[in-house]
């Protein structure tokens, strides 16, 4: 860990040790498909928008490769507008939503990834990204992460990413035969104590992909009422 210090467009924000979500005016999450914003992040971004801060989320596909949810509709739009629905709930003030390929945001060349999260970093002084090495290792995931990275750096704006506890991602291999990428507690910075209802209600919103997802539901009962965090850049 480690890189810069300081925000773009307002004030450095209050890194508090331990239990507590920092105190930030502007967050930026930056994600890959419509519902990582409610699935993975739903319970941190309706916490900050609680506190006060702007919430906004840069997502860039619209998961129309998703072998969930198929319809007759096309699959993009249904999530769509799952996901602005979503927002809504989650307190959200601002998507932005792209039409890169689903499954393939890997084969984007990095400069040009993080010239897109760039221009959406005015005002920010956080971004919130899922762990490197993407939570799920879905290379999508991963490409996201890193573009946010990149693109904040120049910016002197911290990146905080959303990370899963070892045990828990142990825990959900051994179950669903996934791949999570789990964390040691030496590598967590911040343990925070959420309020799920919100994140529930916005996971709701996504009929198409929540409907039959028991390593979701699994994942947040195994969780509670706790999500760990990592500095990426500070």
């Amino acid at each position: 860990m480690g890189g810069n210090g300081g925000a773009g467009g307002g004030p450095a924000p209050l890194l508090v040790p331990g239990r507590s979500l920092p105190e930030v005016h502007d967050v930026l999450a930056v994600c890959a498909h419509p519902d990582d914003e409610s699935f993975g992040l739903g319970a941190l971004l309706a916490g900050f928008s609680e506190r006060g801060s702007t919430v906004r989320v840069l997502c860039f596909t619209h998961g129309e490769a998703s072998t969930l949810g198929l319809t007759g509709r096309p699959l993009g739009e249904v999530r769509a507008r799952e996901l602005r629905a979503a927002a809504d709930v989650l307190g959200v003030t601002e998507v932005e939503l792209l039409s890169y390929p689903d499954g393939r945001l890997s084969e984007l060349p990095l400069q040009e990834a993080e010239h897109i999260v760039a221009r959406s970093l005015r005002g920010a002084d956080l971004v919130l990204v899922f762990d490197e090495g993407g939570i799920t290792g879905h290379p999508d995931h991963c490409r996201a992460t890193e573009a946010a990275l990149g693109a904040a750096a120049k910016a002197h704006v911290p990146v905080l990413a959303w990370a899963l506890p070892e045990k828990v991602a142990g825990e959900l291999n051994r179950e669903f035969g996934t791949c999570f990428v789990g964390r040691a507690d030496a590598e967590i910075d911040l343990s925070v104590k959420v309020d799920r209802e919100r994140q529930h209600a916005a996971v709701a919103c996504h009929v198409s992909q929540a409907r039959d997802n028991p390593v979701l539901r699994r994942r947040l009962e195994l969780l509670g009422p706790n999500e760990q965090l990592r500095w990426l850049t500070r």
